[in-house]
C-alpha cells in the first residue's frame, strides 16, 4: 500500500472517493465554526459513530425518533468530506458535526470560537484491528493485505488520516482548554451512563434520569447494530462490500488480543513508547 493510491493533502492521506483538495482547503481556511457547534472529533475507528449516536440522542433529550429515521452522516456530518460539508452548510444551528481531521488541518475559525469539541480516543491496538477489518470491506479504501503488512503501514502512518500518534499528539495540545472534552472508548464501555452525564454537563444540556436512560438504551451497541440509520447497511454495494462484513463488527475492547501475536504486540509497544514518550497525558491503557 503506497500513499499515491490515496489523496495526499499537506502530508496527510485521505480516500480519493468523497474528498477533494478544494474541499480540504475550504474546511481549513474558510469554513466558519459557530459558537454553538458541537464537534465530534476522532481518529478513524475510535468510536465516531457511537459518539455521534450519543450526541444525537442528547440533542433530542433522549427521544429516539431522529436516530431511527435519519442516517448518522446527516445528523452529524463529516465536515472534511464533500457531501458532509454540503450538509453542514445547510444545517440549522445548533449543529452537531464530526471530523477525523488532524488538528493542523482543522478549521482555523475554531480558535476564536466557543464551539465545543468532544475528542474520543481508543486504545491504538484496537484501532489498528478495527481499521484493518474496515479496510477489508470498504471499496473506497486500499485492501489492507495481511495483518502483518497492515501493522507496518499503521505504525508508519501510511493509512487514511495518516499517523495515529501525530493525530493524538496534535489534539492533546488542547487538553487544558475549557471547550475540549476528552473521553476514551474504554470509559464509554465501562460506564456509558456516567459518561453521558459528563457529556451533558460539558455541553450544558440538562436531562432528567429517564431521558439519560433513553440515551443509554438507544446508544447501546446492539441497538445501533439493529438500526439501519446507524449501521451503514443502507450504503450501496459500490461503497461497502456488505457480503464481506459489517461496519458494526464487535464493539468491544481488547479485540486486538485475538489478532496480534506476542511479537507483533511487542513491536507495537516499542513504537508506541518511542512516539508517545514526550506526551504528558495519562491514558487508561498506559
Amino acid at each position: 500500500m503506497t500513499s499515491d493510491e490515496y489523496l495526499s493533502h499537506k502530508g496527510v492521506l485521505f480516500p480519493t472517493f468523497g474528498y477533494s483538495e478544494e474541499g480540504l482547503s475550504y474546511v481549513e481556511n474558510e469554513f466558519q465554526i459557530l459558537d454553538d457547534d458541537i464537534i465530534n472529533v476522532t481518529y478513524p475507528k475510535s468510536g465516531t459513530n457511537w459518539m455521534s449516536q450519543i450526541l444525537s440522542l442528547i440533542h433530542r433529550s433522549g427521544d429516539p425518533t431522529w436516530v431511527n429515521s435519519v442516517p448518522v452522516w446527516e445528523r452529524v456530518p463529516w465536515i472534511e468530506t464533500d457531501s458532509g460539508m454540503e450538509c453542514a452548510l445547510k444545517y440549522p444551528p445548533p449543529r452537531l458535526l464530526a471530523s477525523h481531521l488532524p488538528f493542523q488541518l482543522f478549521p482555523k475559525s475554531f480558535i476564536h470560537s466557543k464551539a465545543k469539541i468532544i475528542f474520543t480516543m481508543r486504545y491504538p491496538k484496537d484501532v489498528l484491528v478495527s481499521l484493518y477489518h474496515f479496510s477489508k470491506i470498504m471499496k473506497t479504501l486500499k485492501d489492507s493485505g495481511t495483518l502483518e503488512e497492515f501493522l507496518e503501514e499503521f505504525l508508519e502512518g501510511n493509512v487514511i488520516y495518516s499517523s495515529w500518534f501525530d493525530h493524538v499528539k496534535g489534539w492533546m495540545t488542547l487538553k487544558d482548554s475549557d471547550n475540549f472534552f476528552l473521553v476514551t472508548y474504554e470509559e464509554l464501555k465501562q460506564d456509558l451512563r456516567g459518561s453521558v452525564e459528563k457529556i451533558c454537563c460539558f455541553i450544558g444540556k440538562e436531562l432528567n434520569s429517564q431521558q439519560i436512560d433513553s440515551v443509554v438504551e438507544y446508544a447501546s451497541f446492539q441497538n445501533m447494530k439493529d438500526n439501519k440509520m446507524s449501521n451503514f447497511t443502507i450504503l450501496p454495494d459500490t461503497i461497502i462490500d456488505h457480503q464481506k462484513g459489517q461496519i458494526m463488527r464487535k464493539g468491544i475492547c481488547e479485540d486486538w488480543k485475538n489478532h496480534l501475536t506476542p511479537t507483533q504486540e511487542e513491536h507495537f509497544d516499542h513504537v508506541y513508547w518511542e512516539k508517545m514518550q514526550d506526551i504528558s497525558v495519562a491514558f487508561p491503557w498506559d
